[in-house]
């Protein structure tokens, strides 16, 4: 991962890491199927530089290469303003191990942008196409004692891959950058003789008091052995079946599962299936798979899952992150999903527009938000080649994801891209035959969608941008006779060209607003399925509507910080869980003297709002049930204007029915501002490959972010550990608020401390405390 602060020197970096580095073992993810050896983790420390002659040799003089860690982005990067130039070059990375034994070795990378040559103690064993799947290399060529994996990574906008478009212009003609470099997590090591390379355990008929599981294994080489696939739940044994191994395969049914939970949003209940390849007595190989057993219809009725409607709500997502492109840590990335489900009370995301992290998926399934997955691609295709590997990539993301019970639908169409009939009929039936659970669908433009709906759109999706600027906010009608679902909307289309926290209060509204209307109307009608919002945070790109470099769409910002917009998904939980009071205006008299105004808007989830200046009460809030008639949970409207040259205090108290749930203050007096500097995590693993963010904003006494905030935050880190961002902060830039990550070396437990320090704000810290590889909590502050 690149960031624009200095490095320890590559003696000493190396010499932290130790022959320990070797003995770090990968735990698989338990919710993908694809292959992972049980080895050494490459995430730690690589070396790294541009591509010369030679890089690739066994020999090569290392002197000017650079000790990172991955996951690792190849350019030092901003919170804005990304140059593509500073990525688009060859590079290279090399990576020293160990071997005490002539075993079998594989290594495996998640995820390379975008094009990667794999080499083997100066040997090209492996290519790679493509910055989106994980691939796995054979390494055949391993000796006892040192060897040297080289990956020359190749991150030029001129490769014919998905979704480039060389022929149609650099990487501003799609909707988002894509910074070079081994950016997901790689693995190395030994692995068994015969070996499982694919389980994929598929629930069949889940609401029936027979439901069973149709498992199918494959081995990477003939073999004369039984397999076996345990099923558990919550530790428990519910059933088990065995089938013998015909070849490379095995395909059997395990019954007797009528006791199992089902797996919900709201209960995601999940299982593991054991499998175990036996030769006799003999132990060949064993993998778990992690499922969850549901049935997700989507009908010209509506969308229900296990058998109950459900309208899908929720946000489209990209993997893009300030300061490190796509390269953070799987914390980092499931730190997605619990914003998503917990805090937007999102039930789906959309992944747009490319496979993403696993670890981000895992976290779904674990959270229970459902997911819309698509191959790579944005507005338009490419030439035959380009098609060929369009093709490979529904392959791969199909056997990488389909054990994940979060996902509900293949977007086997590239996004807003109509191509031709045989391009999709083809990847359309690649999708059936590899999984035949899920439907087929992709995003298609909103002008052109039905025309070019073929027998592949099994969900009709819609980018619908019908309302425009100006304009009344309106949705088309779905289209009848099949199932419907709105994959986009809003975004810098249907309102302002950027909502930004520095923009004024009226336009930030706006956004708030737009989603909220958007929502009412998918929910008054039972003929959508549901409504997926562009977008969940704002992400870099240079193409139309863009400002410096950066999409402004988010119902939060690049750093994840809620915008006013995100206030409303908050608000639509239950009370009880989670009570929500969020303003959808300044308290702060700078910009607006007299106030607020009149009606202006309060988004909670409460019955009841009262309202008090300096504890005295104002009287009660009014709900615009009127203006959302639909909503699980309409805002309320209230008027709030003071005299010029008071700056009193407010208190919002909510009720639900007649117990008081909560109660928030809001400082009208600025000289009482502090500087906030708080952590996601304050514990984190010293292995390398785990990060948390830190908040750093400037707070009202009562902890509100006071957005019109100026000045400069400067950051110092003590501890053994990076600092991913900027070591200036540009409150005024970024609104009042900012984050920046902070990212333990691999080696001894320590703490970390980040100071902030402000002019005008003072000084706050953050504290983590590193322990040992796998053995921290990831207790949140």
């Amino acid at each position: 991962m690149a960031d624009s602060h200095p490095r320890p020197t590559r003696r000493g970096f190396l010499a932290a890491s130790g022959a320990a580095l070797l003995g770090a073992v990968v735990a698989g993810s338990a919710g993908h199927a694809a292959p992972r050896p049980d080895t050494a983790r490459l995430g730690d420390f690589w070396l790294f530089g541009r591509y010369d002659d030679g890089c690739t040799e066994l020999g090569f003089d290392e002197i000017d290469l650079s000790p990172v860690q991955l996951p690792h982005c190849v350019t030092p990067l901003s919170w804005t303003g990304w140059d593509p130039a500073s990525w688009q070059d060859r590079w290279i990375y090399r990576k020293h191990f160990t071997v005490n034994a002539a075993e079998r070795h594989v290594a495996r990378f998640d995820g390379v942008m975008t094009n990667a040559s794999v080499f083997l103690n100066g040997a090209l064993v492996a290519t790679h196409e493509g910055g989106y799947l994980p691939f796995e290399v054979g390494l055949p060529g391993v000796v006892p004692g040192d060897n040297v994996v080289a990956v020359v990574v190749d991150g030029r906008w001129a490769l014919d891959v998905p979704p480039n478009l060389p022929r149609g212009g650099g990487p501003s003609v799609i909707d988002f950058y894509q910074p070079a470099g081994i950016y997901r997590p790689a693995a190395i090591g030994p692995v068994p003789r015969i070996r499982l390379t694919d389980v994929f355990a598929r629930p069949v008929d889940v609401l029936s008091p027979g439901r069973s599981l149709h498992v199918t294994c494959t081995l990477d080489a003939p073999v004369v052995a039984e397999v076996t696939a345990s099923v558990r739940q919550a530790g428990r044994e519910l059933a088990h079946g065995t089938a013998p191994v015909a070849g490379t395969t095995a395909e059997f049914d395990v019954g007797g599962l009528g006791a199992v939970r089902l797996w919900d949003v709201d209960d995601p209940a999940l299982c593991d299936v054991v499998v175990t390849v036996r030769s006799g007595p003999v132990l060949l190989d064993q993998r778990t798979v992690r499922i969850g057993f549901r049935e997700a219809e989507f009908t010209p009725g509506g969308f229900f899952l296990n058998g109950r409607r459900l309208k899908l709500t929720g946000l489209n997502r990209h993997q893009w992150y300030p300061f490190a492109g796509g390269a953070m840590p799987d914390r980092v990335q499931r730190r997605d999903a619990e914003i998503l489900r917990r805090e937007l009370n999102c039930t789906m995301v959309r992944c747009s527009h490319y496979p993403q992290s696993s670890a981000f998926l895992d976290a779904c399934d674990e959270l229970g938000l459902l997911v819309w997955e698509e191959i790579p691609g944005w507005g338009r295709i490419g030439d035959a080649a380009w098609q060929e590997q369009n093709f490979r990539d529904v392959s791969g993301m199909i056997t990488r994801d389909r054990n994940h019970p979060s996902i509900i639908v293949w977007g086997t169409r590239v996004n807003e891209a109509n191509g031709t009939t045989a391009m999709y009929g083809r990847t359309g039936r690649l999708a059936r035959r590899l999984d035949p659970s899920r439907p087929t669908s992709g995003a298609l433009a909103s002008s052109t969608g039905a025309r070019f709906a073929g027998s592949d759109v099994e969900v009709l999706a819609y980018n619908d941008y019908t309302a425009r600027r100006g304009a009344p906010f309106q949705l088309r009608p779905p289209r009848a006779g099949v199932p419907y679902l709105v994959t986009e909307t809003i975004g810098t289309i249907s309102g302002a060209r950027a909502y930004r926290r520095t923009d004024p209060a009226a336009t930030q509204q706006l956004q708030a607003e737009l989603h909220a209307k958007a929502h009412d109307l998918a929910a008054a009608d039972d003929r959508y399925c549901g409504l997926l919002a562009w977008c969940a945070f704002d992400y870099p790109s240079g193409w139309q509507r863009s400002v410096g470099g950066s999409k402004y769409a988010g119902v939060s910002d690049f750093f994840r910080i809620p915008k006013p917009a995100a206030a409303f998904y908050a608000s639509q939980g239950h009370p009880l869980v989670r009570p929500v009071v969020e303003p959808g205006f300044a308290w702060d008299f700078t910009a607006s003297p007299g106030g607020p105004g009149r009606d202006v808007t309060i988004w909670s989830n409460c019955d009841r709002l009262q309202l008090f200046l300096d504890d005295r009460p104002i009287g009660a809030a009014r709900s615009r049930r009127t203006d959302f008639p639909h909503l699980r949970y309409p805002p309320f409207a209230v008027d709030l204007v003071v005299p010029r040259g008071q700056r009193p205090q407010l208190r919002i108290d909510g009720y639900a029915g007649e117990k008081l749930v909560v109660s928030r203050r809001f400082s009208g007096d600025r000289s009482r501002d502090v500087l906030g500097c708080v952590p996601d995590d304050t514990r984190l693993r010293a292995d390398g490959a785990d990060a948390t963010r830190v908040v750093v904003s400037a707070l009202d006494r009562f902890g509100t972010l006071r957005a019109g905030t100026t000045g400069k935050v400067t950051l110092a880190l003590t501890g053994p550990g990076e600092l991913v961002g900027d070591p200036v902060l540009d409150l005024g830039a970024t609104g009042g608020a900012a984050a920046v990550w902070l990212r333990p070396f691999a080696g001894p437990p320590g703490v970390l401390t980040l100071t902030a320090r402000h002019d005008s704000l003072g000084t706050a810290t953050a504290t983590v405390t590193t322990s040992a590889s796998g053995s921290a909590d990831g207790s949140r502050s």
